[in-house]
């Protein structure tokens, strides 16, 4: 497994949490947002993801991934 906290820009609320971390499950990977900081926390497995991919399902979502 690997883990990579990005800076996400956009995230403001729950909702934001809900969206990004489901996202993120759905590709099967593990999110965790902290709103406070602006970063987003992944573990996944690098051998069936991507950071690209990741980085995408987020922007996805409308968030922009710095």
């Amino acid at each position: 497994m690997s883990y990579v906290k990005l800076t996400v820009e956009g995230m403001s609320c729950n909702h934001c949490v809900i969206s990004i971390e489901g996202a993120l499950k759905e590709i099967g990977s593990k999110g965790e947002v902290d709103l406070a900081n602006g970063t987003v926390s992944v573990e996944y497995d690098e051998n069936k993801l991507s950071l690209d991919q990741i980085k995408e399902v987020i922007e996805d979502q409308g968030y922009e991934v710095v």
